[in-house]
Formats: structure tokens, sequence, C-alpha cells
């Protein structure tokens, strides 16, 4: 438990990074930069150090795609859009929704049985996440939906679809022996170079924001914030989970997640000057209850190893 609670006060701060990278560079040019160079350095790590390559099978090229298109592509690009508008504490909660889809998915994917203790569990932490759509404190004009739910608010729920589905394909791969960094690696490299050629059609020729009063001060910071960017979630937070996942389900890991908005409310205060009112409280409250609920109903099925 100590490495799951680990995995997730470094993947808190990546939201405050993001937030501060997008000072520079356009949300999916960063992205599709940031994949492509974490891609590359895992393949090359496990090609010229660990001296392995990764073969596969046609039937499991559909399961590579989808690695490509949703674990990575679709998640990211509709996340930092998403984080252009919204707090980082903000996108941070709502990236938490995650469980519920992948309760789900892991349903249908691993026959995983739904107890009505799990069920109550997802239910309290869901629920949880009401006054966070009601009481919306953004200052941003983004479109609403039904008077309640923003585009960007929108844009956020569609990137955890997408990041839940891409676990559970993830998951069914290390099930079947492929190396997580050579999955991880593949799904960065394919996915960076989607969203780089979707950022030359939507946000035209890249070019390098002034921040600072030189150029040369913007390129050193967007460089430092990428490389902890890259170090963080795409070598340490991905491979990490995939190493999880060995011994939890997708379901609790995702859920596990509900911990990292606390991580982030105290980067995005202490980094941003960010704030939070009482409904953060109240929801992240909320959901560490429904997650004891769950993790007792995993252990009792024996869903995670002991």
């Amino acid at each position: 438990m100590t490495l799951v609670i680990f995995l997730y006060m470094l993947i808190a701060s990546t939201f405050t990074i993001g937030k501060l990278a997008l000072q520079y560079l356009e949300p999916i040019f960063l992205i599709g930069s940031r994949m492509i160079i974490s891609g590359l350095l895992l393949l090359g790590y496990l090609i010229f150090v660990a001296k392995k390559t990764i073969k596969f099978s046609k039937t499991e090229l559909l399961d590579f795609a989808s690695i490509i298109l949703f674990h990575i592509y679709i998640a990211f690009v509709a996340e930092f859009i998403a984080l252009k508008y919204l707090s980082s504490v903000k996108v941070c909660l709502l990236y938490n929704l995650s469980p519920f889809i992948s309760a789900l998915f892991s349903y249908f994917y691993f026959s995983e049985v739904m107890t009505r203790k799990k069920l109550l569990g997802l239910a309290i932490g869901f629920a949880a996440f009401i006054p966070t759509f009601f009481l919306n404190g953004e200052s941003d004009a983004s479109m609403r939906f039904f008077g309640v739910i923003t585009l960007a608010e929108l844009l956020m729920i569609t990137s955890v679809i997408s990041v839940s589905y891409g676990w559970i394909i993830m998951r069914r791969l290390i099930r079947k022996n492929y190396s997580v960094i050579g999955v991880n690696g593949i799904g960065m490299l394919g996915g960076g170079i989607l969203a780089t050629i979707t950022s030359f059609f939507v946000e035209g020729t890249p070019a390098l924001k002034s921040v600072h009063s030189s150029a040369t001060m913007d390129f050193f910071a967007i460089a430092g914030y990428m490389t902890l960017a890259i170090i963080i979630a795409n070598i340490v937070f991905y491979n990490l989970y995939g190493y999880l996942l060995h011994k939890y389900t997708a379901t609790f890991l995702s859920f596990a997640g509900f911990i990292t908005p606390l991580f982030a409310a105290v980067y995005g205060w202490v980094l941003l000057g960010e704030t939070v009112d009482w409904s953060f409280f109240f929801t992240v409250a909320f959901v560490v209850i429904g997650l004891y609920l769950f993790y007792q109903e995993e252990l009792r099925q024996g869903y995670i190893a002991t």
C-alpha cells in the first residue's frame, strides 16, 4: 500500500507541472513532443540496455492500437486542453472518476464480481462528485451543458473514459507477459506522433510563448517542466503502475487515486496560488470512505494479492 500512496503523490505533481508548462506551449503540441521523447527513451532502454525486443502477433495488433489511441492520444490531448481552462486541482479531482469506468470495463473484460459492498463504495464515491459540478467556481468561459457541466469538464470525462479503457487493455497485455516498458514505449511514441500531427492542423506552427524577459529563460523553463513531467509521469508512474497491476486490480488502483487531489491541492496552493472550497474536502472525505469499503471487499474476494 505504501507504493500506491507514493505513486499518487508523484502523479499529483504532474497536474501542477502541466499547468505551468501550458504557459509556454499549446496543449496538443506539448503532449505530442513529450510523448515522442518519452516513447523513444523507453524503447531505447528496452532495445539498447535491456537487449530486448517486442514481438506481437496479429491478434494483439488491435490491443496495441488501442493503447496508442485511447491510453495516450485521446486521454492526454483531452486532459491538457481541459487543463488550459480548469485549475490543476479540479482536473486532478475529475481524473478520479476513473474507478467507476474501470469497474464497468473490468466487469466485462475480466468477469470481476461486483458485490453489494463494492457497489456501495462506488456509489458513495460517485455521489461525492456532485458538488464538484453543481458548485462550479471556475472562472472559464467554456460552454455549459444543462447549466451544470462545462465543455472543459466534458473533455476531462472523455479523458477519464479513454485512459480507464487503456489501463484495462494494458492489464490484458501484461497478463500475456508483454513488457510494461515496451507497451508504454510503443503507446507513447505512437500517441505522440498522432498528437503532433493533430497539433499542426489544429494549433498551427508550434511556437514558444514569451513569459520571461528573454527567450533563453523561456526555453530552459519549458525544458525543465518537460523533463520533470517525462521522468515522473511517463517513466516512473506508468511503469510503476504497470508493476502494481500484477498485485492489484485496475479498479482498485483507480479508486486509490482519490488520494491524489490532496497532494495536488498542496502543490497547486504552493506553486500556483490555487485555492479550494468546502466541496473539495467533502468529495475527498467521502471517496476515502468509499475506497475503504471497496478495498476491504477486494481483499475478501481475493482480487488483491496479500
